[in-house]
């Protein structure tokens, strides 16, 4: 039961004009909210400890905010991998290769900002399309030289905060075998998929050539997992297992041939797509994906009000549908028939 008393209407009346006066206008309801809760977490009488705690968290959040801003409509591929990983290392190779790939097409660089195979990611991409997310440790280095020259790099106090911007932000990610600091950040990764608490992303897990790493996992996940129920067949098939730099890069960029972006509007989920779909294809579609919907049919149209409203990417082809809830794990399938048509942009 909680009992947290509510701020009184004279302190949220004296919030409002407090807000004012700092000239904030934008988003100035969720603004209060945070305020808000700091003043019940004093009302509360919650200890010195749970204040840092929350005080910290909020104060990082805001720096990492403030870092990654200007990047906004860059896409950005955050790389995992172990701080123990030495430069002579095939796997320190592969994470820089994959790293100058991704910089070359365009893409932003986001590492731990550590040694190792996040060292390797930032040489590879190059100081300037790097970004870096460290963490404070006694035992470990300080950031690394190449996220550093350009202070585009944020400190974070706690593993939590450090997790949240390194998943926030990106659009992609590449696994390099590490140790259980990697293997916490994929799985993590895999939850929010499997759960739908994150929108459909590419997924890599990059071995050495010839390394056996990551085959190792699938077949845990194939003689384990999947036999005893604790995951459904087909969860691991969102990743992409490979020893090679190319079909890494590959299936990063290519997750964005036709598919842009998503946005539930009530129970409805909208897909934004770069190419229009014909008829044909809708219907096939819907033959193929039919058991994914709760109710009705998938079809094309144009933006809905709210996006008119919000002028959120109106002037890209839709499909709009109702996905059952408890399948929202497997809509990676759909997006990857929908790259597949022969309407999608050439690959």
């Amino acid at each position: 039961m909680n009992h947290s008393a509510a701020v009184p209407p004279e302190v949220t009346e004296d919030m409002r004009g407090m807000l004012a006066d700092a000239g904030i206008t934008d988003n100035a309801d969720l603004v209060a909210r945070i305020v808000a809760t700091g003043i019940g977490l004093g009302m509360d009488r919650a200890d010195r400890l749970d204040l840092k705690i929350a005080s910290a968290a909020l104060t990082e959040m805001r720096a990492a905010f403030h870092l990654f801003a200007p990047y906004e409509d860059l896409p950005k591929a955050t790389i995992f991998g172990s701080a123990r990983t030495l430069p002579d290392d095939a796997l320190y190779r592969q994470a820089s290769e994959v790293a100058a790939a991704l910089a070359e097409s365009g893409w932003l660089v986001v590492t731990g900002a550590g040694p190792g195979i996040m060292q390797a990611a930032a040489e590879g991409a190059g100081a300037h399309n790097s970004l870096g997310v460290s963490i404070r440790l006694p035992f470990e280095e300080k950031p690394n030289a190449i996220v550093g020259e350009n202070a585009r790099n944020v400190t974070m106090k706690y593993f939590f905060t450090r997790k949240l911007m390194l998943v926030k932000e990106s659009k992609g990610f590449v696994c390099v075998p590490g140790g259980f600091g990697t293997l916490d950040e994929m799985f993590e990764l895999l939850t929010l998929q499997q759960t739908g608490k994150a929108d459909p992303m590419p997924i890599v897990l990059l071995d050495a050539p010839g390394g056996t790493f990551w085959s190792g996992l699938r077949r845990f996940v194939d003689d384990h997992l999947i036999p005893s129920g604790v995951i459904s067949e087909g969860d691991f098939d969102r990743v992409v297992v490979t020893d090679s730099v190319e079909s890494a890069v590959a299936a990063l960029t290519g997750f964005y041939r036709n598919y842009d972006s998503l946005r539930w509007v009530g129970k409805r989920l909208v897909l934004r797509l770069k190419s229009e779909p014909t008829d044909a294809e809708v219907s096939a579609l819907n033959a193929e994906f039919g058991a994914l919907l709760a109710d009705g049919r998938i079809e094309r149209r144009g933006p809905l009000t709210i996006e008119r409203e919000d002028d959120d990417r109106i002037e890209l082809p839709r499909l709009v549908l109702r996905l059952n809830q408890f399948r929202v794990g497997e809509l990676y399938r759909l997006i990857a028939a929908v790259n597949a048509l022969d309407s999608a942009p050439a690959a």
